[in-house]
């Protein structure tokens, strides 16, 4: 039988002799993980055999970068791949570590739960715990917190998520409280944003996240972020990047001036309505920003200079009220419909 197809999307992967991060289309088969260049690709550029792996995760071993997991194979080779969210990276994760135990087993890739954590009851999926707890309506509540002459946007303390867990019969007691939330801290769910959490989280203590009203942490993927003083500039910025997260993930975006096209990770906001772009092998500054306020998006079949670039099918072009066009391709049909969908709502609610 042939091994079946699991998963198939952009990752972004540590070269293997260079250190230089590049965005590489990868599918995972019950054997194996492949990596192509381009998603177009007829050969790969490599093949990761999962045949006595071993996955790590989060793997914290690049500092900066976070989302990060890693595949050592049995003949000790290791490879790095990084998600452009949490959600995206549990996927890969659950999915990589379900092909390993199946070929240990001898057994084939079947789609059903695997147990996950630190010390944790069998019941509690993590996954799940942190969607709960950015529920708009009965999740934890994102704050404006003030600390020593610094604002920390979208962000809340320790001892809120503790009381959370409790008050939502999601842990019996604070101990247990703390455990899931240094589980969520351990797993990349949740992030330290002020020095006494830093530190917490760098302690070697079995539970590193504090139950404190002076320890401030925030949501992976929300639009935290810190300020120090503010010029006017500043803040008209930081406004762009006030709406919630309603949409991420990467795409390929063709070039402004260069007609080229380049794997980018999109995070689309609402209220104000902006779909934010960033290169995903870098860091959080975005490359720029498209303002969807009256914006018009819609399928497209057929974009100029695609074919010479080898960019066929799941188009889609974005003309915001500027009349700036914007090209993009979407990996499946199904994908190419969530983000026109994600996108229409966004551009004719809110600012």
């Amino acid at each position: 039988m042939e091994p079946q197809e699991i998963r198939e999307g952009y990752l972004v992967k540590k070269g293997t002799v260079l250190n230089s991060w590049k965005a590489v289309w990868v599918v995972l088969s019950e054997d194996g993980v492949e990596f192509y260049k381009k998603k177009t690709d007829r050969s790969p550029k490599g093949m990761i055999p999962l045949k006595g792996a071993t996955l790590i995760s989060p793997c914290q071993d690049f500092g900066k970068r976070t989302l990060v997991f890693k595949i050592t194979t049995e003949k000790k080779q290791d490879h790095f791949f990084q998600a452009s969210h949490v959600e995206e990276r549990e996927f890969w994760v659950k999915d990589i570590k379900r092909a390993i135990t199946c070929l240990q087993g001898g057994k084939r890739f079947a789609r059903k739960s695997t147990r996950r954590s630190i010390r944790l009851p069998d019941a509690v999926n993590l996954n799940e715990l942190y969607l709960l707890m950015k529920d708009q309506d009965d999740g934890v509540k994102e704050l404006k917190l003030e600390q020593e002459n610094r604002v920390f946007n979208h962000c809340f303390t320790g001892a809120t998520v503790v009381e959370w867990l409790i008050s939502k019969e999601k842990a019996r007691n604070r101990p247990e409280a703390l455990m899931l939330a240094t589980g969520l801290l351990n797993e990349g769910f949740l992030q330290p944003a002020g020095d006494l959490s830093k530190e917490g989280a760098e302690s070697a203590e079995q539970t590193s996240f504090l139950d404190e009203t002076k320890a401030l942490y925030y949501f992976a993927d929300s639009g935290f972020f810190c300020e120090g003083y503010s010029s006017d500039e500043d803040v008209l910025l930081k406004e762009e990047f006030r709406g919630n997260i309603v949409k991420q993930g990467c795409l390929l975006k063709q070039g402004h001036r260069r007609k080229n096209w380049k794997v980018r990770k999109f995070i689309l906001r609402d209220d104000p309505a902006y779909m934010h772009y960033y290169d995903p092998t870098k860091g959080d500054d975005p490359l720029g920003s498209v303002h969807l306020r009256g914006a018009v998006v819609t399928a497209v079949e057929f974009v100029p200079d695609a074919k010479k670039y080898d960019i066929d099918g799941n188009l889609f072009e974005i003309i915001t009220s500027d009349e700036i066009h914007y090209f993009l391709q979407a990996a499946t049909a199904e994908e190419r419909k969530e983000w026109i969908k994600a996108i229409q709502a966004v551009s004719k609610s809110g600012k």
